[in-house]
């Protein structure tokens, strides 16, 4: 087979040479990019909690699940061109990969568009349904309509960095994203505490960085000289690269969508026991994000290798690819999950003094800090499946093993013994069950793909 030529440093040729130096090489800025975004997002918490007060903190943290269900469609779709672009790069097909690059930006810019109009004009009606106390509903209301209007930029960033990704460079959006962190810490110094802003400064801080990190991704797409290049005069939706980007990106999108409903029921559940709690829920969930954010790099990285490889007709490649991902996330999760649970007051204890909002913390933590690893173990076999094409069946498998259990969960045992950690159990037990149907489901698609490589 011809060696692929990079066109600079930042790519990556993931369909030769050692596979588990690679996979460390791609997942670490990853890793990083999703640690520092936490850390961003963690100074937003820590401003508003600090100079704003427990309420504003509890509305901020409260509009997450709801974010996730409004956003995580489209999101999903940055998957499917990720897909994509890495099956193209792998298998040298430049002109679909130039279609599939313009299309995805363009894709990326309506959903933006759309979002706007959703997330402004429901965020108070579904935060009522939501049961958020009348004490956070006006801030956490103010807080969601800001937030998405910046929905635009956010999307072009997120596709933009699945291209990217796609073709092996995780380096550059690694350093957009630093210089917006900054810029967004800044701001939210600036905005809270000099202007006395609350969360509405706060979110404006976000959109702001956010506009930072998507005008540098796509500077960076435009000055390009290889085959992934965007050029505004080729910007325009091809259909057949649409109709895949849905095709593999949208039951992504859906899945995360519904999860994020059993998620919205979950945080219901949390609000009922009042603002104390969610505080301690909110602190608890951000401290869980660094663990989540960086196992969920491996995950990228098992779809983009996999896609990569697929494109290539490199079928031997994608087991051992699909191995060592394993490897890394349990080593990942079992670190950092209970390092967070060994660390847990003195963690929480920067978002909030108030001992009450630190105890409901820690019941969160030890039960999912944990066995998140599990987690990770469910979601590379997802990034495995996708990479090869297998969209729809490890949606309906995480739907019914995860997001129906959790729902059924809420409504019998969680009925039954109405307490938090009774609640947080629902997850890692969730998890399991769909890690070992995922990995029924994997062994089945590869025999497929061997037959299909054996006829060839």
């Amino acid at each position: 087979m011809e060696l692929r030529k990079k066109s600079n440093s930042y790519e990556m040729d993931m369909c030769s040479g050692p596979i588990f130096v690679k996979i460390v090489v791609f997942a670490i800025p990853l890793i990083l990019s999703g640690i520092l975004q936490l850390l961003f997002n963690a100074a937003d918490i820590i401003v508003v909690g600090r100079f704003a007060g427990s309420e504003s903190l509890a509305a901020v943290g409260s509009t997450s699940s709801l974010i996730n269900l409004l956003v995580n469609v489209f999101i999903g779709m940055s998957v499917g061109a990720n897909v994509l672009v890495a099956r193209y790069y792998g298998g040298q097909q430049m002109r679909d990969l130039e279609e599939t690059v313009h299309t995805a930006m363009v894709m990326a810019a309506v959903g933006g568009g759309i979002l706007i109009l959703v997330g402004v004009v429901l965020a108070d009606p579904l935060l009522t349904l939501m049961g958020t106390p009348e004490d956070v509903l006006p801030l956490a209301t103010l807080y969601m309509k800001i937030f998405f209007v910046g929905m635009p930029v956010n999307l072009v960033y997120n596709f933009g960095s699945a291209i990217l990704r796609a073709v092996g460079d995780t380096k550059r959006p690694l350093y957009f994203l630093l210089a917006a962190g900054i810029i967004n810490v800044v701001l939210n110094l600036f905005f809270v505490i000099a202007l006395s802003m609350g969360v509405a400064g706060v979110a404006l801080a976000t959109v702001i960085s956010q506009a930072i990190s998507a005008f540098l991704i796509v500077r960076c797409l435009i000055k390009s000289d290889a085959g992934y290049r965007l050029e505004l005069g080729k910007l325009r939706i091809v259909k057949n690269k649409m109709r895949s980007i849905v095709r593999i990106g949208l039951p992504a999108g859906l899945q995360g969508a519904i999860f994020s409903i059993s998620n919205v029921l979950i945080q219901s559940s949390v609000n009922s026991f009042g603002s104390v709690a969610m505080a301690g829920n909110t602190a608890a969930q951000n401290i869980e994000g660094f663990v989540y954010t960086s196992m969920n790099a491996v995950y990228q990285t098992a779809l983009s290798f996999t896609s990569q490889n697929f494109g290539a007709r490199r079928y031997d490649r994608m087991k051992r690819i699909l191995i060592y991902c394993l490897i890394l996330t349990s080593l990942v999760g079992f670190v950092m999950g209970d390092g967070a649970v060994f660390l847990g007051r003195r963690l929480l204890g920067i978002y909030s003094s108030d001992p009450e909002v630190i105890r409901f913390g820690m019941n969160r933590l030890r039960i999912i800090g944990t066995t998140y690893f599990v987690c990770g173990l469910m979601d590379s076999m997802v990034g495995a499946l996708r990479g090869m094409g297998y969209s729809v069946m490890p949606m309906l498998v995480s739907l019914t093993g995860a997001c129906a259990f959790r729902v059924l969960w809420i409504y019998t045992v969680f009925a039954a013994n109405r307490t938090l950690p009774t609640l947080y159990l629902s997850y890692p037990v969730s998890w399991g069950i769909t890690f070992a149907a995922h990995l029924i489901c994997y062994l089945v698609v590869l025999k497929k793909v061997k037959r299909k490589m054996e006829a060839a």
